[in-house]
């Protein structure tokens, strides 16, 4: 049994509580939930019938009957968060972005490596069975080699204040850059050789449409759009030497079109409520394969690595560099990633 403390009341909090409840119970429990408000965390609590609810995350943090941690914070949290989860000895699962940066990678990974607890970046896309379809592909050569991918994510969120304000840590790079770079890196397995980016953005300065690609070795390259000020087709394509997959609503895909041209479709089962986003329910495969390492005894996990989220970081660090995009986290002389 896998005892779940839930760090934050918001919506993505809300989602990943209502996803535990398509696993079995006598596996995965919910046990607490913590937010700044106490009224908050109590109408949380009351909605899903957890247990306990807690006016802070040190009190959640302090909880003998908790074993892992899901943070869903918003961004500028997430490092506050998870070291005090990791000194006091839990695991957690902590929302994409990890961090503002990778320098805070950097501190997370080196606080859950001395507690010896697991530490995930949540990018839940990596653990649909889709994404292992695609893995399957790429090893077993039905691919070839991957020669390009070229990916876009967009929707019109020019009104929603997370994405569109600094103090919230704002920015599609966090929100909708972190999606297209890892599936990028899903189907390359390599680091990138240089990176190239180009982008708007808002009154605050803050990026809301960017244009990246990424060249590997081999002249081989990702290509990406996210954008926040319109809607887009939200594929990723991923073209090898000997045919091409196509993941439908790649972030969170039920779907893929195969490399015979025929569509492949597993949907996961729905919860008790509602989700906020769409399929939200899929959060249980990442949930399950947070509980299968944790008795294995694994500090991370192969498909999220440690190396994956610091290599994410510094190539979202890159992008918003070349963008002209810093924040209060960065250092003023933040130097421009050498990749060239």
């Amino acid at each position: 049994m896998l005892r779940w403390g839930i760090a934050s009341a918001g919506k993505i909090s809300e989602d990943f509580v209502i996803a535990l409840g398509t696993l079995p119970a006598t596996e995965h429990q919910v046990v607490a939930v913590a937010a700044r408000a106490l009224d908050r965390a109590q109408e949380f609590a009351k909605k899903h019938e957890i247990p306990n609810a807690l006016g802070s995350y040190e009190e959640l943090a302090k909880r003998q009957d908790v074993d892992v941690v899901y943070i869903g914070t918003l961004n500028p949290q997430h490092y506050e968060v998870s070291l005090l989860m990791l000194n006091n000895g839990k695991h957690v699962l902590c929302e994409k972005p990890l961090a503002m940066n990778r320098k805070q990678v950097q501190g997370m990974v080196a606080t859950a490596k001395a507690n010896k607890r697991f530490f995930m970046e949540a990018v839940w896309s990596r653990f649909f069975p889709s994404y292992a379809h695609v893995k399957q592909l790429i090893d077993e050569g039905k691919l070839g080699e991957v020669q390009e991918v070229v990916v876009n994510f967009g929707f019109p969120l020019t009104q929603v204040d997370r994405l569109q304000k600094r103090e919230l840590g704002g920015g599609v790079v966090y929100d909708l850059g972190i999606y297209t770079i890892q599936v990028s890196q899903w189907a390359f397995q390599q680091r990138p050789v240089k990176i190239e980016a180009t982008g708007l953005t808002n009154a605050e300065g803050i990026d809301d449409d960017v244009c990246v690609t990424l060249s590997y070795s081999g002249e081989r390259k990702a290509k990406m759009r996210f954008s926040a000020r319109e809607k887009l087709d939200n594929l990723a394509v991923i073209k090898g030497s000997k045919g091409q997959v196509t993941l439908v609503d790649f972030w969170t895909p039920n779907k893929l079109i195969d490399i015979d041209g025929q569509e492949r479709e597993w949907l996961p089962p729905k919860g008790k409520h509602a989700t906020n986003y769409a399929n939200s329910e899929g959060m249980r495969y990442e949930a399950e394969a947070v509980r299968q390492a944790i008795i294995a005894g694994q500090m991370e996990h192969p498909f999220v690595s440690h190396a994956d989220s610091l290599l994410f970081a510094e190539i979202e660090d890159t992008v918003r560099k070349q963008i002209g995009v810093l924040n209060q986290y960065d250092d003023n002389d933040i130097k421009l990633l050498t990749f060239f």
